[in-house]
């Protein structure tokens, strides 16, 4: 017969050794958490926080409202999709030996997709040049996700927002001067900088006038295949911008584009691939 209180003392001492044990297991846990690696916040690069500041940026009160408008009104062919519709930051490899500037985003391109040259007739007309130079892993540039990488390539533009009418006002541009700047900074191995189109042309060499480096802007006047060595050591070419105006009128074909790339990569020391 049990005494009285035995029950009692029993399953006291059998909770008391069961609390042990999984006390013990989750100490293993814990201590083999502590263990494993953990995740390491690296600090953003200048590169990355250049695109963050482009990307945030609220300058130009018209270009933004224009931009935001067509993302909600959207192209018929595009109606599934969700627009960018904010400031493009540039694009590609950050060990860029080219830097290639165009004019803006397109407003269905890179306004919808937030890559330069991306899902437009520009840029359907520019990649397949930049991957047959070697510049571009693939010859299309349909998304953000689409897999295209760029090597010893770097793409940007003056005015990062689409302007109606494809034309910014001179405003505008100065606005956006100050992203050209801080990313020209964060591309340290850039040798070469190919200008797609007068707009462009004009608004690297406003960031170098502002710099000091050259004393005037006349003195590089904007013709296809235009080349210029700059005091600071750099080559500076220029080329028509691959828009469908002048694509689709003949005044810009593949070859002759083809023909500043492939000099862009030998000013910059690149051998071919």
């Amino acid at each position: 017969m049990t005494r009285a209180g035995e029950f009692d003392v029993i399953d006291l001492a059998r909770l008391t050794h069961r609390a042990t044990a999984i006390i013990r297991v989750m100490t293993r846990k814990a201590r083999s958490a502590s263990s494993a690696p953990q995740p390491v916040n690296l600090p953003a690069t200048p590169l990355e926080l250049v695109t963050q500041q482009i990307v945030a940026c609220e300058r130009c009160p018209r270009l933004r409202t224009y931009c935001q408008g067509i993302g909600e009104k959207r192209r018929r062919m595009y109606l599934d999709q969700t627009y960018w519709a904010r400031p493009v930051p540039g694009f590609g490899d950050p060990r860029a030996r080219v830097l290639i500037l165009g004019l803006a985003p397109g407003a269905h391109g890179a306004n919808r997709t937030g890559r330069p040259f991306t899902g437009d007739g520009s840029g359907d007309f520019m990649y397949p040049v930049l991957h047959e130079l070697g510049f571009a892993s693939k010859p299309r540039a349909i998304s953000r996700e689409d897999g295209l990488r760029l090597r010893h390539a770097w793409i940007a533009s003056v005015v990062r927002c689409a302007p109606p009418g494809d034309k910014p006002t001179p405003q505008e541009i100065r606005n956006c001067s100050a992203h050209l700047h801080q990313e020209l900074a964060a591309l340290p191995g850039v040798r070469v900088v190919v200008c797609l189109g007068r707009i462009a042309l004009e608004g690297y060499l406003a960031c170098l006038l502002h710099d000091g480096i050259i004393q005037r802007k006349a003195e590089y006047p904007f013709a296809h295949g235009a080349e210029y060595r700059l005091p600071n050591g750099l080559h500076l070419l220029a080329s028509y911008h691959p828009s469908l105006r002048n694509t689709n009128t003949g005044r810009l074909d593949s070859t002759m584009f083809a023909r500043v790339f492939a000099r862009a990569r030998q000013l910059a020391g690149l051998s071919r691939t």
